[in-house]
């Protein structure tokens, strides 16, 4: 996966596959736990021996969560390289489907937001949000809705649209008025669940634009 603005690791992609609980992971989430790729195959015991002292318990549950009702594995936490460097994560993933549309496991993204300190994320959110709801338009919108859901700043959030936008090459005006009219269709996300339902809406954004 290409880097952002010159920050690589920025970005990674992952799968979990329920039978066998079998992990795969790209080049770039193995260099953000400070593994040069193929280095190590990912394993639940592995990647939970990276996780913030404070974060792993809860993480710990929801691989469990996961592991037990088939919901996608999305979190916000923080990781310990092999270098013992902190790394703020959010993982945002939805279903792995089979060919049969059976839920087979969960696949999606981890994005690095380190360079976005709880600090600064507070004052950003305390001095952007109000201007970036009321903005006309899509951009500016969809950032502040992926700043209050993720908890970003207002850089951050266009990255992550950014990606989407390379990702799926939509473009990127387009792929924000769709997220927009997604997330107002949505109920107030107050819950893990709905946090879950705004992961999918990223991830599956540009299949409902016309």
């Amino acid at each position: 996966m290409e880097a952002v603005d010159g920050a690589p690791q920025s970005f990674g992609a992952f799968r979990l596959f329920f039978d066998g609980e079998r992990w795969e992971w790209s080049g770039d989430v193995a260099r953000m736990h400070g593994y040069a790729p193929g280095e190590v195959i990912p394993t639940t015991e592995l990647i939970l021996s990276h996780k913030h002292p404070d974060d792993a318990p809860a993480v710990r549950e929801r691989v469990r969560h996961t592991l037990s009702s088939g919901d996608p594995f999305s979190s916000r936490h923080r990781i310990i390289d092999t270098a013992g460097a902190v790394h703020h994560i959010i993982v945002v993933a939805d279903r792995m489907l089979s060919d049969d549309h059976e839920v087979i496991g969960t696949e999606g993204y981890y994005i690095d937001i380190t360079e976005t300190v709880e600090s600064e994320v507070r004052q950003s959110l305390a001095e952007t949000m109000p201007d970036v709801i009321a903005a006309r338009e899509d951009i500016d919108r969809a950032k502040g809705v992926l700043m209050f859901v993720y908890g970003v700043s207002a850089d951050r959030a266009f990255d992550i649209l950014r990606w989407r936008s390379q990702e799926t090459n939509v473009k990127l005006r387009v792929l924000a008025a769709q997220l927009i009219e997604d997330f107002a269709s949505q109920e107030p996300l107050l819950s893990r669940s709905a946090r879950e339902r705004f992961d999918h809406l990223l991830l599956t954004a540009h299949h409902r634009i016309d």
